[in-house]
């Protein structure tokens, strides 16, 4: 009775979310497969559409000749994402043999991801599982790593288990900065049901873990370990955000765009939150986390494209409407084909194609409707989620 209970509530079988998964991994893998052996001399990976960050900073990063990240070799991506790429790096022998380590990890990411939003939200796992993107931005680069520990934190969070949660965003910001973004709704859901001790424990958790990842290279090698937060400071804007024209058209500055973007991030969150107060005073506050990874893409002076994997795990739990996700998913492609199209053919100086202008506004578009229609709509999400006494497959 127990497990009918567990069935009806989740509508879906766990087998069924994880085979969809693996599909969708296979798709992708597909897909990236012709770039895997990094001979890119005939610029394939722009014009087959195959690009990965993942084989070039074999040798890039000096993973090929065993140097360790942030000990040896500076690395532009947070500890736990470069030590990861050690792991991958470790039986490896060559840019494919590191690809196939390294999809390895990140399929066991995925796979992990599709079964904590089974957990949460039963079939609406799908918009994961089954989400274009995760075929076409998967496997070329590390986020998969730091869904996975969000999506596994936020099930732990649910189920009311704070120490688990705080670990796991913690090792989460160690592998990608915007999970720190999230301990904000989580804490807030803490503080409004009265329970300060538990936002406090939530918090001390994710700091804690995230300092136990950092500190000894931090202490270690801090020239190389702070790297990271000296490469994203300096940076300037990127093609696929709203502050390239500034930029390249009015001379703007890294400094000025990133004290305007922080600015623009954080006046814009406020109001959203304020907005959904008035609208749905009783709202759960941890699916703030929806809006804000939204507003923080739109805002930020980078927005990579596999950014938008952060998003897919948040259209289940918070924002399950099926005609606004389909929109993102297709603008996104679209922005994925049109940029690297162009950058097949691109020149030194030359801004983006019209083609690549017209998907990047219109995904901005889409991401703006969907934070305008969460505010509006109540929409069904988890709540507590109890651990389960059996699997249902």
């Amino acid at each position: 009775m127990r497990r009918e209970r567990r069935a009806r509530r989740t509508g879906l079988g766990l087998g069924v979310v994880l085979g969809a998964t693996v599909v969708t991994l296979a798709l992708g893998y597909l897909i990236k497969l012709p770039c895997a052996g990094g001979d890119w001399s005939d610029e394939r990976q722009y014009r087959r559409l195959c690009y990965s960050d993942i084989v070039p900073l074999y040798s890039g990063r000096g993973i090929d000749r065993g140097l360790v990240p942030y000990l040896e070799a500076d690395n532009e991506y947070p500890v736990l994402t470069g030590l990861s790429m050690a792991a991958a790096g470790a039986p490896a022998d060559s840019h494919a043999s590191f690809f196939n380590w390294t999809v390895l990890i990140l399929s066991v990411s995925a796979l992990a991801t599709a079964w904590a939003l089974q957990r949460m939200a039963g079939h609406r796992a799908l918009f994961f599982a089954l989400a274009p993107t995760l075929a076409v931005y998967g496997f070329m680069n590390w986020d998969l790593l730091a869904v996975a520990l969000v999506t596994i934190g936020t099930l732990a969070y649910l189920r009311e288990r704070d120490t688990a949660a705080g670990i796991l965003l913690g090792l989460a910001t160690a592998a990608k900065l915007y999970p720190a973004l999230l301990l904000i709704p989580f804490a807030a859901g803490r503080l409004r049901e009265g329970r300060v001790d538990r936002a406090v424990r939530l918090a001390a958790w994710t700091v804690g873990s995230w300092v136990v990842v950092n500190l000894p290279f931090a202490i270690l090698a801090p020239e190389r370990w702070s790297f990271f937060f000296r490469f994203n400071a300096t940076r300037g804007a990127d093609w696929d955000t709203a502050w390239l024209l500034p930029q390249h058209k009015l001379g703007w500055t890294t400094g000025a765009i990133n004290v305007l973007a922080a600015a623009a991030f954080l006046v814009l969150a406020a109001l959203v939150w304020i907005a959904a107060e008035r609208r749905r005073p009783r709202f759960q506050p941890w699916t703030l986390g929806f809006p804000i990874l939204v507003i923080f893409l739109l805002t930020s002076k980078v927005y990579s494209p596999q950014f938008s994997l952060w998003l897919l795990p948040w259209f289940a739990l918070a924002h399950p409407d099926i005609r606004l996700f389909a929109a993102f998913q297709a603008a996104d492609v679209a922005v994925f084909v049109t940029r690297f199209t162009w950058f097949a053919d691109f020149e030194t100086g030359d801004l983006p194609s019209a083609g690549f202008q017209l998907a990047l506004v219109v995904r901005a578009i889409v991401l703006i409707a969907c934070v305008v229609a969460w505010i509006r709509r109540q929409v069904q999400t988890p709540d507590q989620i109890p651990e389960p006494a059996a699997v249902t497959v």
